[in-house]
């Protein structure tokens, strides 16, 4: 299927932002230069964008890894749990453009400042973990433990992953998953 008017618009607009981030630098790049070199005019920027950190985070998987937890048996303990959704999450979701993830991870390794905003991201993605957990009894605190242990493996597969281009995302994901669901042996 031919992409949409509005997903080539998209497309284009991410393309343009991460060309500038990587020669301008992120903080030196304003929403007004990528409009203008993509062809459109801020608002629809924004219509595509919440931000412009949002090119860099724009995280469609919460809703699929909390459904995948949903989905694994309650019986087992938080952490594996959590560990075996994601890991059902991500062998159910189409490959990402790789060349475009890592280019924006490198990005936001290169910017200290922003950062913060992929802890927000992984904020985000555990709080929808906690909350199935929590619908299924499990105690606050493990299911914290759990969400937050988790996004931390997926977070250090994905900066070794943007570091390294001889790397593949979905390996270093399974071998993040992997050390998780090790743990008793």
């Amino acid at each position: 299927m031919a992409p949409t008017k509005s997903e080539r618009t998209r497309a284009r607009i991410e393309q343009v932002a991460l060309d500038l981030f990587e020669q301008r630098g992120f903080h030196q790049t304003t929403v007004a230069q990528i409009a203008d070199a993509a062809g459109v005019a801020q608002m629809t920027f924004f219509r595509h964008f919440a931000s412009k950190s949002g090119v860099l985070f724009d995280d469609p998987y919460d809703p699929v890894i909390a459904a995948a937890v949903a989905e694994q048996p309650s019986a087992l303990d938080p952490l594996t749990r959590t560990a075996r959704a994601v890991r059902t999450a991500w062998a159910g979701l189409p490959e990402p453009q790789e060349s475009v993830v890592r280019r924006k991870v490198r990005i936001v390794a290169q910017t200290p400042s922003i950062a913060s905003e992929m802890a927000g991201s992984n904020a985000a993605t555990e709080a929808s973990i906690v909350e199935v957990l929590r619908e299924d009894g499990v105690e606050m605190l493990a299911a914290r433990a759990a969400a937050a242990a988790t996004m931390a493996a997926v977070t250090a597969a994905i900066l070794e992953w943007a570091a390294h281009e001889d790397l593949v995302l979905g390996e270093a994901l399974l071998v993040a998953i992997e050390t998780l669901e090790r743990r008793d042996g």
